[in-house]
C-alpha cells in the first residue's frame, strides 16, 4: 500500500507502482554537501531498482553524516519495511515524523506498515491525521478503507472507498477494493463492474490483436480466454466457456498456466487450451475475455451462479495409475494444509503445518492422504508415520493428478487454495477452512455453504482469528460423524 516519499505536492505515484523518491527536505550542514547529496541521489536510484543492500547503504552513509536528514530516514523506513523488517522499519518511520511531523506521505507509509503488522488502531489514527491536511487524497481515502475492512467495520470501509473514487474516478484500487467489498457481501451485480479495475494495468489484450468482448453476439465467433493470475481462479470461472457456447461461440480457447493444462482438456465447452509458457498458434480469435470478468456480462448473482457440477473430469488412465497407490478403507480424506506463500494473506489463510491437523488421525476408519504439493514423506518426519498419513503430494506432476486422485477420494479438507476449487469444480465434497482476517470474497459472510460449489461445506474460524483449534475439533467432529454413516 505505501509508496517512498515523493519531492512536491503534485498527484504522488499510484501505491501500485511504489515510486521510490523523498520529498522530506534536508537539513544540510556542514562540508560535504555535494557529495552527500551524490550519496543520497545513489540511493534513491537503487531503491527504484529494487537493489535494497545497496540503496540502505547509501541512506546510511548520509544518516551518518547527517543524522537529521528526514528524506534518508524516511526511504530508509520504507526500505526496511519492503524487506519485511517491520520493528526497524518502524524505528525510522517515528525518527523521520520527529523531522516531518505533518508530512503526509511518510504517515501513510507509516500507516501502511502499521496496517501490515495488523495494529489497526494505530494504523487508522494516522491514516485520518494525514487526511487532515489531504482530505481528497484517493489513496489516503483508500488505505483508510483498507484498514476499516481490516476491522470488519465494512460500512465504514465502502464509504471511504466511494469518498476516493469521486475524488479520483480513475483511481484504480479504490475501485477494486470496493468490488472486493461488495462481492464479499453478495453484491454480484454492483461489484463485477469494479472488479474490472484489477486489469487496467495489464497489456495483455494486445498480444491478442483482437477486441475485449463486451457481451455482443458470439455467434459464430471465436473468443481465448486470458490468464487469471491465481489457479483457484481460473478453475473457478473457467465454467463460464460452456455458457459462451451457449452463446454461440463457434471456437473457445483457454490460455492457463502449465499445471493446469492437461486438467483444462476436460474443461466442458473448450476448444483448444494453451499453456503461458507456449505459443498460441489457434489464433486469431474475434475477441478476448479475462475469465473473472465474464460474470458481468452473463449478469451472475447469488440466484443465477452457473453450477453445473462437475464441469471438469478427472483422466480414465491417470485414475487407474493412482488407485494402485491410494490405501485401501472404508473413508478416503485427502488433506491440503497451505496455500501459495507469496499470496498477500496466506499467513492467514494457510495453517502452520501438518501439526494442526493432527486430530483427523483420531478418527477410526479413515485414511488421510496428503496432497500439498511439493511436500515428501521425509520432509513430514515421524509426524506422517504418526498419524498415518499417505503421502502423495510431492508425485503430483500437475492438476491432473491431484483430480485423479481426488475423484477417488470421499472427502478433502483443505485450506483456500486451489485445491479446494478443483474438489468443488469435480463434485467431490470439501471441507473449507477459512480465516477470519480478511477472508475472501468469493466465500461471502456468515455462510457454511457456497453457491459457487454446492459440494463444498464452509469452517469459519471464530471472531478475532488467531487459533485455528476450534475449527479443527469441528473438523474432528463433523468427520466421526460422517467415519459412522459410511460404516
Amino acid at each position: 500500500m505505501a509508496s517512498a516519499i515523493t519531492r512536491s505536492r503534485t498527484p504522488r505515484p499510484s501505491i501500485w507502482k511504489r515510486a521510490a523518491t523523498c520529498c522530506c527536505t534536508p537539513c544540510w550542514s556542514g562540508p560535504g554537501l555535494p557529495e552527500l547529496q551524490q550519496r543520497y541521489a545513489e540511493g534513491k536510484h537503487y531503491l527504484h531498482c529494487g537493489e535494497l543492500a545497496a540503496a540502505e547503504q547509501c541512506f546510511l552513509d548520509v544518516l551518518e553524516a547527517q543524522p537529521l536528514h528526514a528524506a534518508a530516514r524516511a526511504n530508509l523506513a520504507y526500505l526496511k519495511g519492503q524487506q519485511g523488517c517491520h520493528a526497524e522499519a518502524e524505528f525510522h518511520y517515528r525518527q523521520a515524523l520527529a523531522l516531518a511531523p505533518e508530512h503526509v506521505q511518510l504517515r501513510q507509509n507509516f500507516a501502511t506498515l502499521l496496517w501490515q503488522m495488523k495494529r489497526l488502531p494505530e494504523a487508522e489514527q494516522l491514516a485520518r491525521a494525514a487526511l487532515v491536511e489531504a482530505p481528497d487524497d484517493a489513496a489516503l481515502l483508500t488505505l483508510l478503507g483498507v484498514i476499516l475492512a481490516c476491522g470488519q467495520r465494512e460500512a465504514e470501509a465502502q464509504q471511504a472507498y466511494q469518498l476516493a473514487i469521486e475524488a479520483d474516478p480513475h483511481y484504480a484500487r479504490a475501485r477494486f477494493n470496493l468490488a472486493y467489498l461488495l462481492l464479499r457481501q453478495g453484491h454480484l451485480r454492483e461489484g463485477w463492474p469494479l472488479l474490472a479495475a484489477r486489469w487496467e494495468f495489464e497489456a495483455l489484450g494486445a498480444a491478442f490483436g483482437c477486441p475485449q468482448w463486451q457481451g455482443v453476439s458470439l455467434h459464430g465467433k471465436s473468443i481465448i480466454l486470458a490468464l487469471e493470475a491465481g489457479q483457484g481462479d481460473m478453475i473457478q470461472f473457467s465454467r463460464y466457456a460452456a455458457l459462451l457456447k451457449q452463446r454461440g461461440a463457434r471456437t473457445v480457447a483457454l490460455l492457463c498456466q502449465p499445471a493446469l493444462k492437461r486438467l483444462f482438456a476436460s474443461l466442458n465447452g473448450v476448444d483448444q487450451v494453451f499453456a503461458m509458457n507456449e505459443p498460441c498458434d489457434g489464433g486469431p480469435w474475434d475477441y478476448w475475455s479475462h475469465p473473472m470478468h465474464l460474470p458481468v456480462w452473463f449478469d451472475t448473482t447469488l440466484d443465477n451462479v452457473p453450477a453445473a457440477i462437475p464441469y471438469l473430469a478427472s483422466e480414465a488412465a491417470l485414475v487407474e495409475y493412482w488407485q494402485s497407490r491410494l490405501p485401501a478403507a472404508r473413508l478416503r480424506v485427502g488433506l491440503v494444509w497451505q496455500g501459495n506463500p507469496e499470496f498477500e494473506n496466506d499467513g492467514e489463510r494457510s495453517l502452520p503445518s501438518l501439526h494442526t491437523l493432527a486430530p483427523l488421525a483420531q478418527v477410526a476408519n479413515v485414511a488421510l492422504i496428503s496432497l500439498q504439493h511439493g511436500v515428501s514423506r521425509a520432509g513430514l518426519g515421524e509426524l506422517a508415520q504418526q498419524m498415518q498419513l499417505t503421502v502423495l503430494g510431492d508425485q503430483l506432476r500437475d492438476f491432473a493428478d491431484t483430480a485423479a486422485i481426488l475423484s477417488q477420494c470421499d472427502l478433502l479438507i483443505s485450506v483456500d487454495t486451489a485445491a479446494a476449487h478443483l474438489a468443488g469444480a469435480l463434485g467431490v465434497p470439501c471441507w473449507l477452512l477459512l480465516p477470519d482476517y480478511c477472508c475472501d470474497w468469493r466465500w461471502l459472510t456468515q455462510r457454511s455453504d457456497s453457491p459457487w460449489y454446492p459440494s463444498m461445506r464452509l469452517f469459519r474460524q471464530p471472531a478475532g482469528g488467531q487459533t485455528w483449534r476450534p475449527v479443527v475439533e469441528q473438523l474432528r467432529d463433523a468427520l466421526m460423524v460422517l467415519a459412522q454413516e459410511v460404516q
